[in-house]
């Protein structure tokens, strides 16, 4: 085993977090701002990359690890959370919107995982945390979410989390589904990954889902979300009333307060 082993509990139902219970010089690394809290003896530090050491050694390779996380969106930056101390201690760590957390096994899945760039939330240390990239290049042009993705990799825990109401589908061999890319959160290194256009113009133009959906043929495992943070972002702002604006669900009591001020 090359992973620290950690305990966990995960909290909550539809705004969890989890703790993790660290030993003596266990280790946990975390994406910058999941952090919730921790207990004394608990050590932070701000390191490059994941501090897998998968980039190979010296600064360069440090660099290398870290720069490859800026093509997913994320930060140069993670943090570490280490026991210092000589008993059992406990970090916990908050997922930044409505959903839920997934804990992941990596041995259970051949090792690896492939989730979307902003689904991972923390794991034990020695995971690595890299980019995928989809060899088709419709994919990337078209996929929006989906053309680099992030891949944990190891043999030890690791913690993604998802809007909404989470499934899990196990797909048999040549057994496909197809799924909007926003709702997809993670799958397995075995399934198989195309980005298909949505036949149908009316479709395309009227039915609101977008002209892609991702396609994905089994054998494996693929995690969906039912509320995508970028769609629940969206509607929110689409209903938010905006300066100098149409008139929408905010305009009544923005009217009444107009008529008593004067307006």
């Amino acid at each position: 085993m090359n992973n620290h082993e950690i305990d966990y509990k995960i909290y909550g139902d539809d705004m969890q977090f989890v703790e993790v219970e660290l030993d003596p010089r266990e280790t946990v690394i975390a994406e910058a701002g999941s952090f919730m809290m921790m207990e004394d003896d608990i050590h932070m530090e701000t390191i490059f990359g994941d501090g897998s050491g998968g980039g190979g050694g010296g600064l360069m390779g440090k660099l290398f690890t870290a720069g490859k996380r800026v093509l997913t969106g994320e930060s140069l930056f993670m943090t570490t959370f280490t026991n210092i101390g000589s008993a059992k201690r406990h970090v916990s760590f908050a997922s930044p919107y409505p959903g839920k957390i997934i804990p992941m096994d990596l041995t259970q899945y051949g090792g690896k995982i492939i989730c979307q760039k902003d689904a991972f939330l923390a794991a034990a240390k020695g995971v690595q945390v890299g980019i995928e990239f989809q060899r088709k290049i419709g994919v990337g042009f078209f996929g929006g979410e989906g053309f680099i993705m992030q891949k944990l990799e190891g043999d030890g825990m690791a913690f993604v989390h998802a809007g909404g109401t989470i499934i899990k589908k196990d797909l048999l061999p040549g057994q496909s589904l197809r799924v909007d890319t926003g709702c997809l959160v993670a799958l397995t290194s075995n399934v198989q990954y195309n980005i298909e256009f949505v036949k149908g113009v009316k479709t395309a133009l009227f039915g609101g889902e977008g002209l892609f959906f991702a396609t994905l043929r089994g054998p494996g495992s693929v995690w969906i979300q039912s509320l995508p943070f970028s769609r629940l972002a969206s509607r929110v702002f689409a209903a938010a009333p905006q300066r100098g604006g149409s008139k929408d669900e905010g305009s009544i009591a923005r009217g009444i307060f107009d008529m008593f001020n004067g307006d």
